[in-house]
């Protein structure tokens, strides 16, 4: 197997140039000029980032990788092509494998050239053909700088998203009328809603590692300042909803910042890292940050947070020179509604007309213990329903059999409850938090001792109003 290895690695070799110069072509009909307001400035100092983000959203896919500098991202070195391995039989464990053994193999070979360069002084006699093409790259740069590219840190492997950025486009479309709007209505530049695409690529499910949710990828403190995040409701899940968070996000860092290139910045490295920067810097201006602030968490990603937006900003107004085959997703006309007293899941189906996946296709931030049927929704929660039948769905609920309308009981202590069977094991601080509510609420509810002491098979009033 060894020998396989080796020689799809030579074949991505001897191809990798070819795919580089290939996708460049391909960009190049496309490069016209595409108007943003003066409020969302494209610096010419950041075209390279900008332009290099547009190639990875619209013309890199996900079988292509580029070596790259990490802070001139004009230096493309070379663009490796793996989408070739499938087709030879090679199963998707060991394409990852040859994969990564590749992209490591060529940061090492082009590290190893650009000291060949360094070396040579200038001189290209000294240099095969690759090394030269590569030299070429550095034209007219300072002396040392060939050296200081030569750093493993700055030479970095970027994966196409093609397939996933057009597919968010098309997604996208259901939800830009409605979020142009909000964004309007929160002084915020249109334009900045496409920083969902950059965030998740319009994908609802998304959810990261370290916690952030939604196509926004709002982390939970900070979606907390600004919508309801529990067990048993996560706004962040709803892409409207969280829509209006990150707009109102954005204009209090605009209004924090005093720019929307640093606001926008600010969404990623956080409104105070942004704000160290300009003290840092003494200047507002975000090609002197992004070019000089040398902060400790100021890395990649911060520094290419603004352009990639630009880069989104830009394919999306020409999203069919990029995508011709692509159909966009039609926007859904939805009103809201408010019931006066809380709901389970299924009366919510009943009320509103609804099965399961449309409901929750509408309303996404239901979490799994309203979707069981263990906590009502709460009485006046807005729900979003199809526009047209919130009227109805109102009628529905008023004339709901008798034992459905009435209101839960209240538990001592106010509010409303659940019935809670006490399983083996179990703690009150454990359910407690399954019902996003506070052991005191229990103990109250229940006239439990302050020990909170309770045994398997006892039946607890939990307060979840």
């Amino acid at each position: 197997m060894m020998w396989i290895r080796l020689v799809a690695v030579a074949l991505l070799f001897l191809s990798a140039g070819v795919a580089g110069a290939e996708s460049d072509r391909a960009l190049e009909p496309r490069r016209r000029s595409v108007g943003l307001p003066a409020s969302l400035p494209a610096p010419a100092a950041l075209r390279p980032q900008i332009e290099f983000w547009k190639k990875v959203f619209a013309v890199y896919g996900d079988d292509q990788t580029v070596i790259h500098d990490s802070r001139d991202l004009g230096r493309i070195y070379r663009v490796l092509d793996f989408g070739h391995l499938a087709e030879a039989g090679f199963r998707p464990g060991m394409i990852q494998k040859m994969r990564e053994d590749t992209v490591a193999a060529e940061k090492e070979y082009i590290r190893t050239v650009l000291i060949r360069i360094h070396q040579a002084g200038g001189d290209p006699s000294r240099l095969g053909e690759e090394e030269r093409r590569i030299a070429r790259l550095f034209e007219g740069a300072p002396r040392g700088t060939v050296l200081e590219a030569a750093e493993m840190e700055r030479i970095r492997a970027q994966r196409g998203i093609k397939e996933r950025f057009g597919h968010g486009i098309a997604v996208s479309r259901r939800y830009l009328p409605d979020l142009e709007r909000i964004f309007r209505e929160e002084g915020v530049p249109e334009g900045v809603a496409r920083l969902a695409l950059v965030e998740s690529c319009f994908n609802v499910s998304a959810y990261s590692k370290v916690g952030a949710a939604g196509v926004w990828q709002f982390m939970p403190a900070t979606g907390k300042m600004f919508m309801r995040v529990d067990n048993h409701i996560d706004e962040r899940r709803d892409p409207l909803i969280a829509g209006r968070a990150a707009a109102r996000f954005l204009r209090r860092n605009y209004d924090k910042l005093g720019t929307w290139p640093l606001a926008i910045t600010g969404y990623n490295h956080g409104p105070q890292g942004v704000a160290n920067a300009v003290d840092a810097m003494g200047t507002r201006d975000i090609v002197a940050i992004i070019e000089g602030y040398a902060g400790s968490r100021f890395g990649f990603a911060s520094r290419n947070f603004y352009p990639e937006l630009i880069a989104a900003v830009e394919v999306d107004a020409r999203y069919r020179d990029y995508f011709p085959d692509l159909v966009p997703y039609r926007p859904v006309a939805t009103e809201w509604v408010r019931f006066g007293s809380p709901l389970n899941f299924r009366d919510a189906l009943h009320v509103t007309e609804l099965d399961r996946e449309t409901f929750l296709d509408l309303n996404p931030a239901m979490g799994e213990t309203i979707r069981a049927n263990r906590v009502p929704i709460p009485g006046g929660y807005a729900l979003r329903v199809p526009a047209g039948r919130a009227p109805r769905a109102q009628v529905r609920f008023a004339s709901r059999p008798k034992a459905r309308k009435e209101p839960p009981k209240a538990a001592a202590g106010g509010g409303q409850y659940v019935v809670h069977k006490v399983r083996k094991g179990q703690t009150l601080t454990q359910i407690a938090r399954r019902y996003g509510t506070t052991v005191e609420r229990i103990k109250v509810a229940n006239r439990l001792p302050q020990s909170g002491l309770i045994r398997e098979g006892q039946t607890l009033r939990v307060p979840t109003g």
